[in-house]
Order: structure tokens, then C-alpha cells, then sequence
């Protein structure tokens, strides 16, 4: 058994034959992605060479999929046989528009089986409005991948801990949204204080419960876009967006181990599996991930089938 960032992963899974698309910044050829970068679409400047202008979605890609060659694997992603399908729907600043996600979805239904795309990574978000909403065009192209058997984890966001505060597309009531936990206090001028910042439930106007489920979101080292130019090969960064590519990863190692299961059978694996934090069930959903736990669940299920 291995402990990456803080997860048990079972020896002998990693993630080989699936593919993730992650929808953030774009992505930096670093060389802990080894030659498993499927494919690179650019939603924002409809540039065709791969490249990451922010350095937010190579930090989430080398959560999820990173050899952890530059580390001698001491910071490896969690599914580090993985192919990635990254789709850059936001710009330098990390902001991006409704129209450049809807393309990058479109994009995914039309994709998805071309390159054998079977999760969704969104560690992105805004706070609903009416073009966010369920109901609105975001919503319906997300129900419509979900409906074709894509698994989506979306972030709680970063705008806890006040109920109501689950970032779009996390609302959504049919994909996985993952919030934060922490294995330690946080120590800050000082003295000890919780990360707090992590998005909670219940969605607005409805009874839908959220996060589904949480993941480590604080310091998580991970590969940095800038080391061709001369900077260390790994960076840090918190929040949710770092803890939805653990949980999107672990469906990876699960779809390794049964390639055949539905996305509901994914989501149904994660609740079964969770360990529960005692808290609040509007903050922690079903618990925190465990990957060994996920597979244990899935393989039980497997054999039944």
C-alpha cells in the first residue's frame, strides 16, 4: 500500500487505459506527463501548440496523472498511467467565459469516445447565476455528458463556509462535486486556525446535498508550469481545485480495475467507500476518498456482475 498525497493507493493500479479531460488553463508539457497527453484543444486563443499561459491546470494535471519522474515519485499523481485530454477554457488570469466552456463541452460530446475520454475533471467555478443555474445551457450540456456516461467531478469552490455556497458547476445534482478537508490544522501568524474557505450546501432553491465527497486541498505540491525556464519542477497550491483531481484519479484506478462500470456505478462505489470525518454533512458529503476503499468496493461489485 502506498500513500500519495496523503491517500492509500493499492499497489499495482495506476490508471493505465483511461483517459481525463481536464477543462482548466491548458497544460505545460512537463516531463512528469511522460508522452500521455492525448490530445490539447485551446477554447480561449484557438492556439494548436500546447501550452499553459497561468500554470493552474499543469499543477491539477499533475495531481491527477503526473509520473513524478523529476521527484523520484515522491510527488506522483495519483493515477500516474493516465492519459490527459486537455481542454484550455480559461485564460492567464484564470478567468474565462461561458461561451469558451459551453465550446469545450460541445467539444466533449462530440469527442469523448474518438479518444476513449471517461472522466471529467472541472476544477473550476463561479458562484450561480442565471447563466449558470440548473436549467441554464451550462447545466444542460453537463446533464447531456453525464447522460452519455462521462463521470464528472466538479470543485465546492472556494467560497465557504457559509451555506449555499457551492460554486457552478458543482450544483449540479448528477456529477460528484469535491470539497476540502485538511489532515492538520493550519498554522497561521502563529496560531492554530481550520481551512474554512471550502464551499458547503445544500445547493440554492433546491434540497440537493453538496460536496459528494472531500479531498486534502491544502499546500498539495504538483508540477510547475514554469520549469522549462529555469524554476523548480514543482510548485504548491490550495483549495478544492486541487482536491477534485484526487477524486478524479481514483475513478480512474476504479475504471482500471472495471472498465465496464457506469458513471452511476462510479458514484455509487464513492459512497460506499468514504470515511466518514463526523462532520457536518453539508461540508463533508459522504467523507473523505479512499482510493483503496474505492477499489475494494468496485471489485466486490465486479464479481457479482
Amino acid at each position: 500500500m502506498e500513500y500519495v498525497y496523503h491517500l492509500p493507493i493499492p499497489s499495482g493500479v495506476n490508471g493505465k487505459g483511461v483517459t481525463v479531460a481536464v477543462l482548466d488553463t491548458g497544460i505545460m508539457n512537463h516531463p512528469d506527463f511522460d508522452n500521455r497527453i492525448a490530445v490539447f484543444r485551446d477554447f480561449v486563443n484557438e492556439k494548436k501548440v500546447m501550452y499553459d499561459d497561468n500554470g493552474h491546470g499543469t499543477h491539477v494535471a499533475g495531481i491527477l496523472a503526473g509520473s513524478g519522474v523529476l521527484s523520484r515519485r515522491k510527488y506522483r499523481g495519483i493515477a500516474p498511467s493516465a492519459k490527459i485530454a486537455a481542454l484550455k477554457v480559461l485564460d492567464q488570469n484564470g478567468n474565462g467565459s461561458l461561451k469558451q466552456i459551453l465550446k469545450a463541452l460541445d467539444w466533449l460530446l462530440g469527442n469523448h469516445e474518438k479518444y476513449g475520454i471517461r472522466i471529467v475533471n472541472i476544477s473550476i467555478g463561479t458562484l450561480p447565476d442565471r447563466d449558470t443555474q440548473d436549467g441554464s445551457a451550462m447545466m444542460r450540456k453537463i446533464d447531456q455528458l453525464w447522460d452519455a456516461n462521462l463521470c464528472i467531478f466538479a470543485a465546492a469552490g472556494n467560497a465557504g463556509p457559509r451555506k449555499g455556497s457551492i460554486t457552478s458547476p458543482g450544483i449540479n445534482r448528477k456529477i460528484i462535486t469535491v470539497g476540502c478537508c485538511e489532515p492538520f490544522p493550519v498554522i497561521e501568524h502563529g496560531r492554530k486556525i481550520k481551512m474554512r474557505y471550502s464551499g458547503r450546501g445544500p445547493v440554492p432553491l433546491s434540497c440537493v446535498m453538496k460536496p459528494e465527497v472531500v479531498a486534502y486541498g491544502k499546500d498539495i505540491m504538483s508540477c510547475n508550469y514554469r520549469y522549462p525556464e529555469g524554476q523548480k519542477p514543482y510548485i504548491q497550491k490550495s483549495g478544492t481545485s486541487m482536491a477534485v483531481p484526487m477524486a478524479s484519479a481514483s475513478a480512474a484506478l476504479l475504471l482500471e480495475v472495471c472498465p465496464s462500470f457506469t458513471n452511476a456505478q462510479v458514484k455509487l462505489c464513492f459512497r460506499d467507500s468514504c470515511r466518514n470525518l463526523w462532520l457536518p454533512s453539508n461540508q463533508q458529503g459522504w467523507g473523505l476518498i479512499q482510493p483503496d476503499r474505492l477499489i475494494r468496493s468496485g471489485l466486490a461489485v465486479c464479481s457479482k456482475l
